[in-house]
């Protein structure tokens, strides 16, 4: 999942972005609100993290642009404000969450998690697709107690994605957006997406026929229930 930091202590925005990424989040940091209003003009993302308190932005109207501009994002404000009514204005205006500094960054994972299964409707972060066990959380697949060890990561990415996504069909450019993150890779291939899916379905295949992950001609994948 993409996430945008928008925070302008650089050492707290880099500490985010390493934490994030070890636990599988695409960041990207900015340092003002000038750049993140660019940023969240063109780009897609599923988390921002707002500071309220930037030097050349108010954090409350960015947060008004990223509700306008990226309605599907969850917003999650950060801020060392204690007055109660900047809390207050912030979620009247859709902030999805609310952390004070000094926070856990184990606090803001969890909340993370606790937004994204609320916004797909998950019970929990284990899913059941036709005997095969997801857990979203240890990122692990088994089948019949089995354990599917070849599963990389970014093909465990794409399936993660699909889950939250299941039964619409995402397009190729969708799946790497959010896999690669907004920014492609110079290496990167338009048929990477189709490579990984032909590999997911060969490796789980090997377990089970896998007929819940469908290829849609011409448009692109999707799991079905």
């Amino acid at each position: 999942m993409n996430v945008l930091i928008i925070e302008d202590e650089k050492a707290l925005a880099y500490e985010l972005e390493l934490f994030l990424s070890k636990n599988n989040y695409i960041c990207e940091v900015c340092f003002s609100g000038s750049t993140a209003s660019e940023k969240i003009a063109v780009n897609l993302y599923d988390f921002i993290l707002i500071d309220l308190g930037l030097p050349d932005y108010d954090g409350l109207d960015l947060l008004k642009e990223a509700k306008i501009s990226r309605p599907e994002a969850a917003c999650i404000i950060l801020t060392a404000r204690a007055e109660v009514n900047d809390r207050i204005k912030g979620l009247d205006l859709g902030a999805d969450d609310y952390l004070p500094k000094p926070f856990s960054l184990l606090e803001l994972q969890s909340r993370m998690q606790a937004i994204t299964r609320r916004k797909f409707g998950l019970v929990n972060q284990v899913v059941d697709l036709d005997g095969f066990i997801v857990d979203l959380t240890a990122r692990t697949i088994s089948y019949l107690n089995n354990a599917v060890n070849s599963i990389t990561k970014k093909e465990f990415d794409l399936i993660a994605y699909m889950i939250l996504h299941k039964n619409r069909t995402l397009t190729r450019t969708q799946l790497s957006e959010h896999i690669w993150g907004s920014v492609v890779n110079d290496d990167y291939d338009s048929n990477f997406i189709d490579a990984h899916i032909k590999n997911i379905r060969k490796k789980l295949s090997a377990f089970a026929p896998i007929e819940w992950l469908e290829t849609v001609r011409g448009l692109g994948y999707r799991i079905k229930s």
